[in-house]
């Protein structure tokens, strides 16, 4: 038995209701080809080499499946006739898997470990909105805080408020009370 990956880029835009649809679809040529599928490797939105279709980016997706090598025809049949499938190629990842079992286990705990990690970056995706959040509402509080620091005074003059009147001396208010001379006017010759 050989183990083959099937590389596919589909478009950037598939929801996810349709990437499952594609998958079912290549998993259900797999088993009408007696082949048996192992896992799927999910590489995620990427740029592309160069332009296909009108697309700058694809999602990438490989498919690991143990057969004699008949799938493989069918496989590229069907990846030819979606029209969300860009491009596709089918590699011999491994020329005589001698224990079939053993790699199937293996590939139940890449799937498993694909799974951890997927959800691990969905949790520190959301703790880091989660912390953006946060700071861009303290910097709105700070920058609130700092307008109404920066605000005009208020009308009855000294700006301080009625529970802090500011303390005066008896010399303060004599030197208020006394008044002032002018200082000389400018003549101009």
């Amino acid at each position: 038995m050989r183990e083959y990956e099937f590389t596919f880029v589909v478009q950037p835009e598939i929801s996810e209701e349709g990437l499952a649809a594609i998958q079912e679809r290549f998993e259900r040529t797999l088993t009408q080809q007696g082949a048996q599928k192992l896992f799927y490797e999910d590489w995620g939105r990427r740029r592309l080499a160069y332009e296909i279709q009108n697309f700058q980016k694809g999602h990438y997706l490989v498919l690991h499946y143990l057969n004699d090598g008949g799938a493989n025809p069918e496989m590229e049949r069907v990846a030819r006739l979606d029209d969300s499938v860009l491009r596709f190629l089918t590699v011999l990842a491994n020329d005589e898997v001698e224990d079939v079992e053993a790699r199937k286990a293996e590939a139940v705990e890449l799937e498993e470990e694909r799974i951890r990690k997927a959800q691990e970056r969905v949790e520190r995706e959301a703790e880091e909105a989660a912390a953006r959040a946060a700071e861009a509402e303290a910097r709105a509080a700070h920058a609130a805080q700092a307008g109404s620091e920066d605000s005009p005074a208020p009308a009855d003059g000294d700006g301080a408020s009625e529970d802090e009147a500011p303390e005066t001396s008896p010399e303060s208010e004599i030197a208020a009370a006394e008044p002032q001379e002018a200082p000389p006017a400018e003549t101009s010759d």
